[in-house]
């Protein structure tokens, strides 16, 4: 399989939509679900923090991915935005191609 899903998330819902839109506009996604704002705990600077964040599941293909993933941290407000890749073991024909079609 040549898809993949891309994890980010964002500090605001305002946030999200601006990477979504820019993502989907440049061809560099095919499509990018806006999930429910979420409570992040982790460590950062040597201390526990929480937030509250918005999940993004990116969808693209292995090519597009090295672009994908240059735009999303030049536009992303974090210092260390999380952008985490996983290839698609399986899929819908029909979905698959036009995701593929969608970024050509």
């Amino acid at each position: 399989m040549n898809e993949w899903i891309v994890l980010c998330n964002a500090p605001d819902e305002a946030t999200a939509s601006r990477l979504a839109e820019t993502l989907v506009g440049e061809r560099l996604a095919a499509c990018v679900n806006l999930l429910a704002p979420c409570r992040s705990v982790y460590r950062w600077q040597g201390r526990v923090e929480t937030a509250s964040e918005v999940p993004m599941l990116i969808k693209t293909t292995a090519e597009r991915y090295p672009a994908l993933e240059a735009r999303l941290a030049e536009l992303h407000p974090y210092e260390v935005p999380e952008i985490v890749a996983l290839p698609l073991s399986a899929g819908l024909p029909a979905y698959l191609a036009w995701l593929a079609d969608s970024i050509a």
